[in-house]
């Protein structure tokens, strides 16, 4: 069992004393190179400065940010899909003649509401609650 006074110590190696003549291997300028704001005793700089750069907290836009890589979905919830007859196949086309979706984006399906019509899903992508609903009304999904 260990102990405090059985205990092995296991990190040996001791701490580079700087600055202690040049046979100690880190004397002279002490591992700081030559001259220079980063050479100098006393001078602390902020982690976020980038040597003279204009930093990123000022390169970016202050009044948010809009990632342009997103994906943006135009949505349809399940209770929007009960003007369909039974068996009708559900695609991208249909939602856009039939006027539930307008802009040229992706469509997802979510189940916000209930289903009361059986409906075959092409090509649009669903959420999990609304995979649900749809098979439990006997619908499918491809």
């Amino acid at each position: 069992m260990a102990e405090l006074h059985n205990l092995k110590k296991i990190n040996t190696k001791e701490k580079k004393r700087r600055g202690r003549g040049a046979s100690s291997g880190v004397g002279g300028t002490s591992g700081r190179g030559h001259k220079g704001e980063r050479a100098r005793a006393g001078k602390k700089i902020s982690p976020w400065f980038e040597g003279g750069q204009t930093p990123l907290y000022r390169r970016l836009p202050k009044r948010g940010f809009r990632n342009p890589s997103a994906i943006v979905y135009e949505v349809v919830n399940v209770k929007q899909l009960n003007k369909f007859e039974d068996g009708t196949v559900v695609n991208e086309k249909l939602l856009r003649t039939s006027g539930l979706i307008k802009k040229k984006k992706k469509v997802k399906i979510l189940g916000d509401g209930e289903l009361t019509k059986k409906l075959t899903i092409e090509g649009i992508k669903v959420s999990a609650s609304a995979k649900e609903k749809i098979e439990a009304r006997g619908g499918r999904i491809q």
